[in-house]
């Protein structure tokens, strides 16, 4: 409320309350709203300074007393001081009895430090006051209970850019009501403008074209440097994990020899991480299961994978610190032979921060592992931090 005093268009407008609470709500603002020393803001003490002219002083007056006369009543302020030097205006809390029956407590912005109480009957009628105002930037939802916060987000969303729910656990980091934040929309319907501020990488796109690139998957992969499924791979005789970042291009492909699975390595894996999961280890529950026989664990298919792709050898290769987009397509049976085509996928240059900073880059591959039937089992991304052979870094 008297944050640049009440100058900004996400102030709190609406004070929507359970109607037992209301004289509580109201009481606790009065007294705080009381302490709140207004004048000039680089004095000591003051808390609130000036609006930006007294033109708008005016304008913040006859707002008030449009909502005056809708039948709001005043619990604090509400009157400026013409005579006073300066265009201040103090702190007000009106109070709106019956908010369904004055359309323009819900229309009426008084751009200032002012804002209305209102008491609400229930949940439901609490969201129809919220929605009332034909779009809004910002609303404050202060609720512990995470069903009526679903509800309400669900039902509010359609009128708000913006909407923060607010409890004791979230309270001490909060950065409060409408806060502008860079990754947040700021921006709302209706009433609100319709629009949104620029703010994030998303505001970046609003200046470039999207324009739709159709091809081969090997046109596309040489067009966005980046390697897509379907694309041609190039294969020679040095290891995809033997190359520096320097040395290594999208569409670098390794073939690896085949391996199957037994029921041995089913046992051993169970043993070993202790999944005794129905599916690997009951022959007769997994006969009746939609699988009809025992399985190989998933996570063993990915180590054996790891086993058939991995150059065990000290080389460019530093580390392996993350898996993206696993899917299984196809259980893998005792039996079954597995193989594996890893796939140069995206190149990404990692800064080099210092001169005895390891040069290095993020190399994403695709890893496609399918069966006997060249049916594909798993599919997903490993991502590897690679070795450069040169640095980049100017003191």
């Amino acid at each position: 409320m008297t944050t640049k005093a009440g100058q900004k268009c996400t102030a709190i407008r609406r004070i929507i309350v359970p109607q037992a609470l209301v004289n509580a709500v109201s009481d606790a603002l009065v007294a705080r709203l009381q302490k709140v020393v207004v004048g000039d803001p680089a004095q000591e003490g003051v808390k609130m300074g000036a609006l930006v002219n007294a033109e708008q002083r005016a304008d913040v007056q006859e707002k008030v007393n449009i909502l005056l006369a809708a039948g709001c009543e005043i619990r604090l302020g509400g009157q400026a001081d013409l005579s006073a030097a300066g265009a201040f205006f103090p702190p007000t809390l009106l109070y709106c009895p019956q908010p369904d029956e004055t359309p323009a407590v819900h229309a009426t912005e008084a751009f200032g430090p002012v804002a209305t109480l209102m008491p609400a009957q229930n949940q439901r009628h609490a969201l129809q006051l919220a929605c009332a105002g034909g779009g809004s930037l910002a609303g404050t939802l202060v609720t512990a209970d995470p069903q009526i916060a679903r509800q309400f987000i669900a039902d509010a969303a359609r009128t708000h850019g913006r909407i923060q729910i607010l409890n004791e656990e979230s309270a001490k980091e909060s950065t409060g009501h409408g806060s502008p934040l860079p990754q947040l929309v700021h921006g709302g319907p209706g009433r609100a403008g319709g629009g949104e501020e620029l703010g994030g990488l998303r505001a970046v796109k609003h200046y470039m074209q999207r324009t739709a690139v159709q091809g081969s998957p090997t046109m596309l992969a040489a067009i966005s440097k980046q390697w897509v499924r379907g694309a041609k791979v190039e294969e020679d005789r040095i290891h995809p994990f033997r190359k520096y970042f320097e040395e290594l291009q999208p569409g670098d492909s390794l073939l690896t020899p085949r391996r199957t699975m037994t029921e041995a390595d089913i046992v051993n894996f169970a043993c070993l991480s202790g999944d005794h999961f129905y599916a690997h280890m009951d022959k007769i529950a997994a006969a009746e299961s939609i699988f009809g026989e025992r399985v190989v664990h998933g996570y063993f298919v990915l180590s054996a994978a790891a086993g058939l792709f991995v150059d065990a050898g000290v080389g460019p290769v530093i580390a392996n610190y993350g898996l993206e987009s696993l899917r299984f397509i196809e259980p893998v049976k005792p039996g079954d032979t597995i193989q594996v085509r890893l796939t140069c996928k995206r190149k990404t240059l990692k800064k080099q921060r210092s001169a005895e900073e390891k040069p290095t880059g993020v190399v994403e591959w695709a890893v496609e592992v399918f069966n006997q039937h060249q049916t594909p089992v798993a599919l997903y991304s490993i991502l590897t931090l690679v070795a450069r052979q040169h640095g980049d870094f100017v003191d």
